[in-house]
């Protein structure tokens, strides 16, 4: 009896000191709460790897080639010749009045052409020192000359004019155009394009070239 009363006493002792605080409860620790500011992540930093800078490939300078020197053609050249009045021959009343000279020039099918054509050009100095000379009674040229059925027809130009003389241009360019077997007659027409005889087998000058 006595021992559960004391044992009340003890309890009744315990609740009051607890009611007078003297045996502080203890107080819980709560979880942090969540905050609303956003914690910023910083990510790592990425290594830099450096950018290699390309380098300048020198170009080959291109190797030059060996040019090849052209071989000269060599351009096959014929001996022609060109009849001129032989001054001195004919003072001296010694036919024949026309002396051949030998020219060189570059081949040519038209041989009785590239004749006359040296013709016109008159002497060189040296065969003029020897006396040959261009007689052409004012005619400077020829426009054409054809060669068919044995006659040759040469067309002059300029102004044709015997001036009386009985030696005229007809005379050389018979010589002239004679040293080829296929003329055996030689017509020749003033700037106008007039002969005496333009047909039959026979020779022929203008009227401009008659004394």
């Amino acid at each position: 009896m006595m021992r559960n009363k004391r044992i009340r006493l003890l309890l009744a002792s315990a609740v009051l000191l607890l009611s007078c605080g003297l045996f502080p409860t203890p107080t819980p620790t709560l979880p942090p709460l969540p905050t609303d500011t956003p914690v910023e992540v910083i990510p790592p930093t990425p290594t830099d790897t450096p950018i290699p800078i390309p380098t300048d490939t020198p170009t080959p300078s291109p190797i030059p080639l060996p040019t090849r020197t052209p071989t000269p053609t060599s351009i096959p050249m014929i001996d022609i010749t060109v009849y001129f009045m032989d001054q001195n021959a004919y003072i001296a009343a010694t036919p024949p009045y026309e002396v051949g000279v030998t020219r060189t020039i570059p081949y040519t099918p038209a041989i009785a052409r590239a004749v006359l054509l040296q013709f016109f050009l008159g002497p060189t100095p040296a065969e003029a020192a020897a006396g040959l000379v261009l007689i052409t009674s004012g005619a400077t040229g020829f426009s054409n000359i054809t060669i068919h059925d044995t006659i040759a027809r040469v067309y002059l130009t300029g102004n044709c004019n015997s001036g009386g003389a009985t030696y005229t241009i007809a005379n050389p360019l018979y010589a002239n155009l004679m040293q080829f077997g296929t003329v055996s007659y030689v017509k020749i027409y003033d700037q106008n394009g007039n002969t005496e005889q333009p047909s039959g087998y026979t020779n022929s000058i203008p009227a401009c070239l008659e004394p």
